[in-house]
């Protein structure tokens, strides 16, 4: 009697997915690890199936350390692991220059969280990204703090990252353009922990917000330590200071702190609340800022592996810029360049310490 036929074992497809996991900004890297992961975990439990194959995607997890430097290492080891696409990475600062090695080798970066607009100028048909650039998202923080806030004058300061520089130069061409009163632009950097030299500067001009161009790590000090020293201006800033860590960071001062983020609130997401209690039950606590994106990315990912009935990224490149996935994001599609289009920043505010949603506006 002929022995019984077993089903083909499944195919491993391995996906890169890098961020910051530790250090200062290791919240950030971790939650959008972990969106990736959950729909991973979805994915293979529901079955993937690619040209007639059982498909198992594996995650190959890489700490940049949000290092411009060490993220290139990593890409290399991405790179060299054979993955088939990258989920990352979180700071433009890392992206920019990864994603010319990423380029190199052929294969797909899909970065939930890099914002500068240059990550995608480079001419690279490899980059693309799910949040709103800060050519899009720092317009709408201008606009806000102008029409809402009745901002007349404001203070810039960036932490000298491509993340902050950039977020803060889109800003300050917006402001000058509503007429606000740009009275300085000064500059720190991501390790700082005393910005009271700054700060104190900055007291003097009277500024009707201080803009901030940098993430909740050092964005949570300057807002506290600006309320210590009698300050009353409003702290208005991107996405890296819309963590639910936020307000832990900046204590009493978060309710001063108004924030945006480059895509939809969760609560206003397709299936979002389902998103939301899912990633609480997977890990405890709610997402920080990036776990929808690059959950999202993920599922983009496997559409594109679909519609190019293959795995390999040279063939899931060649159908990414037509995509057009409709999932926790709404309808999501890319321009030209990899950017995704007709997003929506959202504004936030720390109301008793929550990140509550403001307002929404369509780019």
């Amino acid at each position: 009697m002929a022995p019984c036929a077993h089903a083909e074992d499944a195919q491993v497809v391995v996906i890169g997915v890098a961020g910051p996991l530790t250090g200062e900004s290791a919240n950030l890297g971790k939650d959008s690890e972990a969106g990736a992961r959950l729909a991973v975990d979805e994915l293979n439990h529901s079955g993937l199936s690619i040209d007639g194959k059982k498909i198992t995607l594996k995650l190959q997890s890489e700490d940049d350390a949000a290092d411009p430097r060490t993220a290139t290492q990593v890409a290399q080891r991405l790179v060299d692991g054979h993955v088939s696409a990258v989920i990352g990475h979180v700071n433009s600062g890392c992206s920019i220059p990864a994603s010319k090695i990423y380029n190199d080798a052929g294969i797909p970066e899909l970065s939930p969280a890099s914002s500068n607009p240059a990550y995608t100028a480079q001419g690279f048909k490899t980059t693309f990204r799910l949040i709103a650039s800060d050519a899009q998202q720092a317009p709408a923080i201008a606009d806000f703090a102008r029409k809402t806030l009745k901002v007349k004058t404001v203070a810039i300061v960036d932490d000298a990252t491509a993340y902050g520089q950039g977020l803060a130069t889109e800003f300050e061409k917006r402001a000058k353009e509503l007429g606000i009163n740009v009275l300085s632009h000064d500059e720190t950097n991501t390790k700082a922990v005393d910005f009271r030299a700054i700060l104190t500067k900055i007291k003097a001009e009277k500024p009707d917000a201080i803009v901030y161009g940098g993430v909740d790590a050092t964005g949570g000090p300057l807002a506290r330590q600006a309320r210590q020293l009698g300050i009353a201006s409003k702290i208005v800033g991107g996405d890296g200071l819309c963590s639910t860590r936020m307000a832990q960071l900046a204590g009493d001062a978060a309710g001063d702190v108004y924030c945006t983020e480059g895509g939809r609130a969760i609560e206003k997401m397709n299936g979002g609340a389902t998103f939301n209690a899912s990633f609480k039950q997977r890990y405890g606590d709610a997402p920080q800022v990036f776990a929808p994106f690059s959950y999202e990315a993920v599922y983009v990912l496997a559409d594109a592996m679909k519609r190019a009935n293959s795995t390999q990224p040279d063939k899931i490149l060649a159908v990414l810029p037509a995509t057009n996935y409709s999932g926790l994001l709404g309808v999501l599609a890319f321009d030209a360049h990899g950017n995704v289009r007709d997003g929506t920043v959202s504004v936030y505010s720390f109301r008793n310490s929550r990140k509550t949603l403001i307002e929404e506006v369509g780019l």
